[in-house]
């Protein structure tokens, strides 16, 4: 496994900028990779968010956006803050970013405490802001120690403490973003197009709007995703067979062509689609592939 850095740096550049060419432009130079390995997709991970791999003026776009003040910069390169402090604690913005995570081409890796939207604690030196213990319940120090005192305090501040932001009062909250994530990781298992298939970036006529189309055994997925923080109406084709349905996987914003195959799709602020090309379910499709190949 190799962590995809120069993915990731261009993906914080998207979601700060709405700019998306570079995102484009980083699963495409990481296309190639060695037989026996395969690319980590990640946002944040235990270090800081490591910009060094962009231009100092996309680098300085990203400081502006999620790490505006010294204190949460680190060695001049990078932010030491979390997920959910960074996007403003914005599900919507929240949910785009995990949304784009699992949809990249590769394994996705998600640090601890990301799918409750913890906080940091910067007060804290260097990396360690963001390695505050789990926050597993509302018990002292979060129900990850019963020690007197623990090495590292747990985040106890009236946004993101363990008292009010915790997997045990999320796990009962069907509107949580636990739950929520735990529905995208089901569905991702479900899409063996993203971990197996080849992609295509399809122009749309919004530049904020990204568009990948994964094609695996002759079926095909496609993913939208505005980076932008108004309402869009994009216009899309599909380039592809069956490509005049296609069938939303998390709600019922199904479209169908019109008589030129195009799309006509709206998207909320920081919008988000995942659609299956043709049907509900295409296992079918690949089922009768795998017929046809024991036949010969």
């Amino acid at each position: 496994m190799m962590l995809n850095f120069p993915v990731n740096q261009r993906l914080f550049y998207a979601l700060a900028t709405g700019d998306i060419e570079p995102l484009i432009w980083g699963p495409e130079q990481t296309r190639k990779r060695p037989p026996n390995a395969q690319w980590v997709q990640f946002l944040r991970s235990h270090d800081e968010l490591d910009l060094g791999r962009l231009p100092d003026e996309e680098r300085q776009k990203v400081f502006a956006a999620f790490g505006p003040e010294k204190r949460m910069q680190l060695y001049d390169r990078g932010i030491r803050r979390r997920l959910a402090p960074m996007l403003g604690d914005n599900r919507k913005h929240l949910e785009l970013a995990f949304s784009l995570l699992f949809s990249l081409p590769g394994t996705p890796m998600m640090q601890y405490g990301d799918e409750i939207g913890m906080g940091d604690n910067l007060r804290l030196p260097e990396r360690e802001c963001a390695r505050t213990p789990m926050q597993w319940t509302n018990e002292k120090h979060g129900g990850f120690s019963r020690a007197r005192k623990v090495v590292r305090p747990v985040i106890d501040d009236p946004v993101y403490g363990y008292e009010v932001r915790n997997a045990a009062d999320q796990r009962r909250d069907d509107g949580s973003l636990l739950n929520w994530t735990e529905r995208m990781i089901r569905m991702r298992k479900e899409c063996p197009e993203i971990s197996w298939g080849d992609f295509e970036v399809l122009r749309t006529n919004l530049p904020e709007v990204l568009a990948r189309r994964y094609d695996w055994r002759e079926t095909s997925l496609l993913t939208l995703h505005n980076f932008s923080a108004a309402r869009q109406r994009v216009k899309l084709n599909p380039r592809c067979e069956r490509g005049v349905l296609l069938v939303e996987l998390f709600d019922g914003h199904h479209s169908r062509a019109q008589n030129d195959g195009i799309h006509s799709l709206n998207l909320p602020p920081y919008g988000w689609r995942w659609f299956r090309v043709g049907g509900a379910d295409n296992v079918l499709d690949r089922s009768d592939l795998d017929l046809a190949g024991s036949a010969e």
